[in-house]
């Protein structure tokens, strides 16, 4: 619960701080994650970024539509010129932000794909929509008739090495 509180405390404070950096998609890790190689860098601060997509939960690999979302984020971004606005920093170290690929908003178009979830959490409700639409239309992971939401798929999995 206290982890938990700790995101919120830090999306929200991430709402009036936001950071916008151009660059480069390098590395597609997933669904929602990303190696970031922004334009400009300090020298004390790290070449590459790893960034978390928000508002939005992708499938995880080895989950059903886990590839496919990966493969989606992929032919928007990899090896794109891009922008991030980078609205805060998690527990993990990872960069949490919204990416841009010309006028296509990434975390959207992930949604209205089908390829990832509107967050519970999400602050920014006009995701939802963009979700329902494609529930509606039996796009992506939509296609099944009960798809099982990430956060429900991580908390079945056994722990590894927590």
């Amino acid at each position: 619960m206290r982890r938990l509180l700790a995101l919120f405390l830090l999306l929200a404070a991430g709402a009036a701080w936001a950071e916008t950096l151009t660059g480069v998609v390098v590395v597609v890790i997933d669904g929602d994650t990303l190696l970031f190689k922004p334009d400009r860098y300090l020298p004390a601060a790290r070449a590459f970024l790893k960034v978390r997509l928000v508002d939005i939960d992708a499938p995880e690999k080895g989950q059903p539509y886990g590839e496919a979302a990966t493969r989606a984020l992929e032919g928007m971004a990899l090896q794109q010129r891009a922008t991030l606005e980078v609205v805060a920093t998690d527990v993990y170290g990872r960069r949490l932000g919204r990416l841009g690929v010309g006028a296509l908003p990434v975390n959207e178009e992930l949604v209205r794909r089908g390829y990832a979830w509107a967050s519970s959490r999400n602050p920014r409700r006009a995701m939802r929509p963009l979700q329902d639409e494609a529930r509606r239309a039996g796009i992506g992971l939509w296609q099944d008739p009960a798809p099982i939401p990430p956060w429900v798929w991580r908390r079945a999995q056994p722990a590894r090495g927590r």
